[in-house]
């Protein structure tokens, strides 16, 4: 039996309005910009769903199931390993230029597979706050091809 684990990165501080970082996430098309080419492969995005290939897990399919404006985005991903996760932005307006975000990662994981996940996972949650709090394009969402 798999029993829920929760991996919480650290609160990134990033040089935008939470409007900006919430429009932002809420089009998965913008994911691409964070995604590395040497880890992941065969990328497909949607406005609302993200495909792509991770040498370990396999296919992993990302999409938003739940939206707080301008507080909370929340995105289910599936693998053939993981078949529910939970990738989790808690956004905290800091000023009108300024947006404190956290991101967590909830997993059924078995004992097993929580052992090999434990390392990666915090890898991935610290590298992926760092690369967001280098990022200086907040406002250059995806041309939009369809209505939010």
């Amino acid at each position: 039996m798999s029993e829920a684990s929760i991996y919480k990165s650290r609160s990134a501080r990033l040089t935008c309005s939470a409007e900006e970082f919430y429009d932002f996430v809420t089009d998965v098309r913008n994911f691409e910009r964070f995604i590395s080419p040497d880890t992941f492969s065969n990328i497909k995005t949607e406005k609302s769903s993200l495909n792509f290939q991770v040498n370990v897990l396999g296919t992993v399919n990302l999409s938003i199931t739940e939206r707080t404006m301008y507080n909370k985005v929340v995105y289910k991903g599936e693998t053939r390993e993981v078949k529910d996760f939970f990738l989790i932005m808690d956004i905290m307006n800091s000023g009108a230029t300024d947006t404190d975000v956290t991101v967590t990662l909830q997993a059924d994981l078995n004992p097993m597979l929580k052992i090999l996940a434990d390392s990666p996972v915090k890898r991935f949650l610290e590298t992926l706050v760092e690369e967001m709090e280098k990022f200086k394009g907040w406002r250059d969402t995806k041309a939009r091809s369809e209505p939010l």
